[in-house]
């Protein structure tokens, strides 16, 4: 039995991430995304190719461009994980004079966490604290780091220019996120229930770069 031949696109390199977005375009039907999300949205699903994001992810009001403003002015990006800082776009980082840390590998986090009882994600969490500037938190794995971030605002010791919250898993991810969608004034990007990951939070951030108009 002759197998069916399979239909190839042919794509040149170079038209690979326009055509992906062509057809992201084309699987959304006639889904009306509002505008000051949507390259968020589109990104999150070139990343994963999971159409759910298209629901799942929770803007406050005027997130996008508060993140973007913050981008611009050379924010420090704080990520939970070395992978989510790997993912982000260094280049566009430094058009903007931006910086990006991950304490997770440190030895005083790991120390402190050890002391503690708690997870170095939580303990990177008061690390970052004690910058002398205020940051963007892009969380993709450790809900540990969402509450953190919580209870640090609360106690009105930090307040993020926005926070990216997008841990993905089981134990606590659902409700670390429930925690940041209350707080009243900070903004925030989530991705509502389980889903997310560290890819998801570095495409967030990479998805506000990529709107800043160079001069």
């Amino acid at each position: 039995m002759k197998s069916k031949e399979l239909a190839l696109e042919r794509v040149l390199p170079e038209e690979i991430e326009k055509r992906s977005f062509e057809l992201i375009t084309m699987e959304l039907g006639g889904k009306v995304l509002n505008p000051e999300y949507e390259p968020v949205i589109k990104r999150v699903i070139h990343t994963t190719a999971d159409f759910d994001y298209a629901d799942n992810l929770i803007f406050s009001p005027h997130a996008v461009l508060e993140g973007i403003k913050a981008l611009k002015e050379g924010v420090r990006i704080i990520t939970d994980t070395n992978m989510g800082m790997a993912g982000i776009n260094k280049k566009a980082l430094k058009r903007n004079g931006c910086s990006i840390s991950c304490f997770m590998s440190d030895e005083d986090v790991a120390e402190y966490a050890m002391l503690h009882h708690t997870t170095r994600a939580y303990a990177s969490m008061d690390k970052a604290a004690k910058l002398s500037e205020d940051c963007i938190f892009a969380v993709g794995n450790a809900p540990t780091a969402l509450v953190r971030l919580y209870e640090l605002i609360k106690e009105g010791i930090i307040c993020p220019r926005l926070i990216i919250g997008v841990p993905v898993g089981f134990v606590n991810v659902v409700q670390s996120k429930e925690l940041i969608m209350s707080l009243p004034d900070i903004p925030f990007i989530v991705a509502k229930g389980r889903k997310g990951g560290s890819n998801v939070a570095a495409a967030i951030v990479n998805a506000l770069l990529y709107q800043i108009q160079q001069p």
